[in-house]
Parts: structure tokens; C-alpha cells; sequence
């Protein structure tokens, strides 16, 4: 008779632990509803670096027309400058493609956690624009879109529980 009262205290703590500790199922439309998030704050962050180029590109002609005697970078100044947007572009255009890459997959799946590997790619292509972000001085507007961007991609990393971008 112990043993079976033992085991019954065992059991109901057991239950009632499980159960307290168990999070809220995660629906496909919510999922679905962090993914829109994350494409629209690529969108979002795509739009305006290539606004921001086109805006530097008319300036530079301009300026050109202009004749104005201006100080002007170097070469070495230029190809920096060059290589910092190449390397933004670049891992602007892999997240995209992920995300891409991600709703297409995700669409076609009953269950969303079988996207998960999906979401992985997404996060470490976000890590590429984070280390460029990080190195290189794109001004305010960039450091309050990539803010955004980032928070979206650490809620949908959450989601599937995957390993957030830091900071």
C-alpha cells in the first residue's frame, strides 16, 4: 500500500511539473506571422541600402558636373569603402534568398518545425550582415533598420528554438 501511495505522489508532482513547465503550443499561422516579420524587415533594410547607393551614385555625378573642387578619396579610401558595400550586398542578397528559400518551404510543410533547418541558414546569413554592420559605420538609419531586422530574426529564432543573434 506505501508503494503504490508513493508512486500516485510520484506521478500527480510529475504531471503537475510537466504540465506547468510545458509551453503554449506554437500555431503555423503564428510561425507564418514571425516569418512575414522577418521578409519585410529584409525588405525593408534591402530598399533602403539600395536607395542609399543610388543616392550616393547621383550625388558623385553631381558633384562631377558641378566641377567643384572638392577633396576626394583616394584610391585606397575608395576600394575600402567598395569592399564594405560588397561585403553588405552580398550578405544582404544571401539573407534574402534564405528567407526566400524559408517561405517556400515553409508553405509547402504540414508542420512548421520541419522548416528548421531553413531557419538555421537564415540566422547564419544574419550573422554575415550583423558582422558587417558591426564593422563598418553605415550611419543611423542602418544601425535603426538592422536593429529591426535583427529583433525579428531573434523572435523567429526563438520560435524554433535556435540559437539567437547576439547583440
Amino acid at each position: 500500500m506505501t508503494h503504490r501511495r508513493a508512486l500516485g505522489i510520484f506521478v500527480a508532482l510529475t504531471m503537475l511539473a510537466t504540465s506547468s513547465l510545458a509551453q503554449p503550443a506554437v500555431t503555423k499561422p503564428f510561425v507564418a506571422g514571425v516569418i512575414a516579420k522577418v521578409e519585410t524587415n529584409v525588405d525593408d533594410f534591402r530598399k533602403y541600402v539600395e536607395r542609399r547607393g543610388e543616392n550616393a551614385q547621383a550625388a558623385s555625378s553631381t558633384a562631377a558636373a558641378g566641377k567643384r573642387r572638392e577633396k576626394t578619396a583616394t584610391q585606397s579610401q575608395k576600394a575600402v569603402a567598395s569592399e564594405k558595400k560588397d561585403e553588405l550586398d552580398n550578405a544582404l542578397g544571401d539573407l534574402n534568398r534564405s528567407t526566400n528559400r524559408l517561405r517556400r518551404k515553409f508553405d509547402g510543410t504540414d508542420t512548421w518545425i520541419q522548416t528548421k533547418a531553413e531557419v538555421d541558414h537564415v540566422m547564419d546569413d544574419g550573422r554575415k550582415i550583423n558582422q558587417a554592420v558591426v564593422r563598418g559605420s553605415y550611419g543611423s538609419e542602418v544601425a535603426r533598420l538592422w536593429a529591426a531586422l535583427r529583433t525579428s530574426l531573434n523572435d523567429l529564432a526563438r520560435t524554433y528554438n535556435v540559437t539567437p543573434l547576439g547583440a
